[in-house]
């Protein structure tokens, strides 16, 4: 077994550094939702920030979304290998191209600070955020008709944004040009810095107590701690090799099945992730980058792992990922993939979980229903241009050993990290009215432990402009159960002219121009863990009363017959009969 030997650092100032820097990272992003000007920041938290040695490697992640901050050492070795010798203290980098800057998909840019203690580099603090729009073929960026990378928005390679404490304005003035909603990039922006300036500050403040050199070995020992603790936590697995498979049914422009195909091999304290035999990279923007394909990979390990193990870039270093070029999951220029993020990151996520379940069925993590809702673009009536993410019609998430999936939540790849937004604040934000969002009856994933209902979801956009779909989930189940769990519903998405009633066509992915209409959401739903007749019974009688489970399921698909007036369970004979 390789094992990282044990080194002579403290243990107890070891812990007490990590927990400094996690704060750091969480004080970034109360200052980011504090003063960000858009609500996909101040409101559903769609940014991450993170902190890295001198070399790039991430060291702390505690705020944000998994998809984001795994791939981050990506984009700070990008700054490292483009500014050799050109990094001074007060610099700040911004990034986003996923094939020359280690970024993920082209909305995400980058802020990477330097931080500097006596004059020595000693780590970066970033923030890596989504920014509303920047430009492209579809208002909100997201544009279903790509078919290469330039149809998606400005593209940034590692570019100096301040300069030794001074803003490039030309840059500046370049990048409010590029975006359809200047007024909240420019206060998003400044947000981002912000709040790399305050955690740079507060990392140099911890590591000048430790002293520069003795503070990077102690920076370097948190690196191989989280080694130690994945090395122990892959060598208590089975050796072994095991399959995983998630299949898409569009490449966005016709119905053609799509494969994510994995073999994840177990050898003492090492796993391989190998994606051969994975589809070739398609038309549409549902490929994924190098720097992505890791970050997924590293989610869905991490969540199926002990969740006390750290959370920093040393973990992963017993994982080798084995990604062919020219696939979805390593993509060649210039394909498309704004959407990677989402699609294909979740299919190499359900993949690498059906592998890994076979592995240690225990800690098998039911399918999260995948997304069936849009993003809506117009002009504001005082002005400017809105882009509006309908998260309120999210799916639901998949059952876990010892737990519910939840009822609705944000894209699987967020694990819950990202909000959805409170209804009347966003019907102040938009023009918007959200006449319904409930959960779903019956369409939670049955098991041990059931999945999250998904929503039924009805809103009005009261201005005509631009829709944006994204209905990965509308045509069959994708929230698949385990160990006996059963799958989650499917969705559907509808849309009808506010006027006339027509409806719409509604394609799984497209950009259409609309009049003022009405959404119609069934949000997809997640999957079940457990055989359904595991479950406790008052579990189902609670279900049965807050609507989620009607008293026909609860008879028919988990065994357990209610009283008529719904106040108790009567009989679990069906239970024994089966």
């Amino acid at each position: 077994m390789n094992v990282a030997a044990a080194t002579d650092h403290d243990p107890v100032l070891l812990a007490i550094l990590q927990r400094q820097l996690d704060h750091i990272s969480l004080q970034m992003g109360t200052i980011m939702t504090r003063t960000a000007r858009s609500p996909i920041f101040s409101q559903s938290h769609d940014f991450s920030c993170f902190l890295s040695n001198a070399s790039g490697e991430t060291v702390a992640q505690a705020d944000g979304l998994p998809i984001h901050s795994g791939s981050g050492g990506f984009a700070v070795r990008a700054v490292l290998r483009d500014f050799a010798g050109r990094i001074e203290d007060e610099d700040v980098f911004i990034l986003s191209d996923p094939y020359v800057a280690g970024g993920n998909h082209l909305p995400d840019w980058t802020l990477i600070r330097p931080v500097f203690v006596d004059g020595e580099l000693v780590g970066f603090c970033s923030n890596r955020a989504h920014q509303s729009d920047i430009g492209g073929g579809a208002a909100g960026t997201y544009n279903a008709a790509a078919t290469e990378i330039f149809h998606e928005g400005i593209r940034l390679p590692v570019l100096k944004l301040v300069e030794k404490g001074e803003l490039r304005d030309d840059l500046w003035r370049m990048l409010l040009l590029n975006s359809r909603c200047p007024d909240l990039m420019e206060g998003d922006l400044g947000a981002m810095l912000g709040s790399t300036r305050i955690g740079a500050n507060r990392m140099a403040e911890v590591i000048s107590q430790y002293g520069v050199n003795r503070g990077s070995a102690y920076l370097r020992a948190l690196l191989d701690y989280g080694e130690r603790r994945m090395r122990q936590a892959i060598a208590e697995l089975p050796d072994g090799t095991w399959e995983g498979f998630d299949i898409s049914d569009t490449d966005c422009f016709q119905s053609v099945d799509v494969e994510t195909h994995v073999k994840v091999t177990i050898r003492g304290d090492e796993i391989t992730f190998d994606f051969t035999g994975t589809s070739p990279q398609i038309k549409g923007f549902k490929n994924s980058g190098i720097a992505n394909t890791h970050s997924a990979v590293y989610c869905s390990l991490s969540s199926f792992l002990h969740p006390d193990i750290p959370r920093n870039e040393g973990v992963y270093r017993c994982v080798k990922i084995i990604a062919p070029e020219g696939t979805i999951v390593n993509a060649l220029p210039p394909a498309p993939m704004t959407m990677n993020t989402v699609f294909p990151a979740i299919d190499i996520m359900n993949a690498c979980w059906g592998a890994l379940a076979q592995a240690d069925p225990d800690r098998a993590c039911a399918g999260w229903g995948k997304a069936v809702y849009g993003i809506s673009a117009g002009k504001k009536p005082s002005g400017g241009v809105f882009v509006l993410y309908h998260w309120h019609g999210s799916s639901g998430g998949g059952a876990v050993n010892g737990r519910d999936g939840f009822s609705t939540t944000s894209h699987q790849m967020t694990l819950g990290g990202m909000c959805i937004p409170n209804v009347e604040t966003y019907e102040q934000s938009y023009p918007l009215r959200i006449h319904r969002c409930q959960m779903r009856l019956d369409a939670g994933g049955a098991g041990q432990y059931r999945g999250g209902t998904g929503v039924d979801y009805v809103a009005e956009v009261l201005v005509g402009g631009e829709h944006l779909l994204r209905s990965e989930g509308s045509r069959k189940p994708t929230g698949g159960g385990v160990n006996g769990g059963l799958w989650g519903a499917k969705g559907s998405l509808r849309a009808f002219d506010l006027t006339t009633g027509e409806e719409f066509n509604c394609p799984q992915y497209g950009v259409q121009q609309v009049k003022p209409f009405r959404l119609v959401i069934e949000s997809s739903a997640g999957g079940g863990w457990g055989h359904p007749h595991k479950r406790d019974p008052d579990a189902v009688l609670r279900d049965v009363r807050d609507e989620l489970v009607s008293v026909q399921a609860a008879l028919n698909i988990y065994g357990v017959g209610i009283s008529e007036d719904r106040r108790s369970v009567v009989s679990t004979a069906a239970r024994e009969q089966k």
